[in-house]
């Protein structure tokens, strides 16, 4: 006789590693700071709307061409980093196959597995080699085999979505605006955004982590257009 009790349990969790929203949107707020910092500074020096506009364009091409190269050689090299442990792992596999399936076993022991159905379970498992590689690789590198990020994808992704953050503060001087409040608040409203986007994977309240980024944004920006102003005088 079943009860309530033999219901299975359903849950949801949240994605703990961000998915693409966390990548994306830290991309977009780096543009987003790094370049309202930027129109900030060279407005306080005192710059014409055509320059000023000029160094957000230069500084949304270039943030983004740098982010982008970063981004490639940085999951270039770890998905390079990954294939040669994984053909070491592999031909250690073909060299010392009994010592290889005993570690296996051991890992399932450590995890409370008995150790005869540990050791049976290792057996089977490395009854296929390809099998075996993809289980060690996950259990002993942390690699899954098939899951390998992508660098084209990695690098692809980081110009588009710092590109989308630097142009926000470009856009009110690109309408036609002469000075510097529009873009202080769209900005600020966009910082805002995304911090508040930004708590969908934190337990945090959205006007929290909205008015923490604001705020971060804003100071950036602020010590910026300080030093541009001091250094705009000291030119003139």
């Amino acid at each position: 006789m079943s009860t309530e009790h033999d219901a299975p349990v359903e849950h949801e969790h949240a994605d703990v590693t961000g998915g693409w929203l966390r990548p994306a949107v830290f991309g977009a707020m780096d543009g987003l700071v790094s370049n309202f910092a930027l129109l900030a500074g060279v407005a306080g020096g005192g710059a014409s709307r055509h320059v000023i506009i000029l160094a957000g364009l230069a500084g949304l091409s270039a943030g983004a061409f740098s982010m982008a190269a970063g981004e490639y050689t940085s999951v270039a090299s770890q998905a390079e980093n990954a294939q040669a442990e994984i053909a070491k792992e592999r031909a250690e596999l073909l060299q010392n196959p009994d010592g290889e399936l005993a570690e296996l076993a051991a890992t399932f022991v450590d995890r409370g597995v008995e150790p005869d159905l540990a050791r049976e379970v290792a057996r089977q498992i490395h009854a296929d080699p390809d099998v075996a590689v993809e289980v060690h690789a996950r259990d002993e590198l942390g690699v899954t085999m098939n899951d390998l990020p992508s660098p084209l994808l990695a690098a692809v992704s980081s110009f588009v979505s710092f590109a989308v953050g630097a142009i926000i503060p470009v856009l009110p001087f690109l309408l036609g605006a002469n000075a510097l409040l529009p873009v202080v608040i769209v900005s600020l409203l966009g910082l805002f955004g995304c911090g508040a986007i930004v708590t969908r994977l934190t337990a945090r309240p959205w006007w929290f982590g909205g008015l923490r980024q604001l705020i971060l944004g804003a100071v950036a920006a602020g010590l910026t257009y300080f030093i541009g102003n001091l250094v705009g005088a000291g030119l003139a």
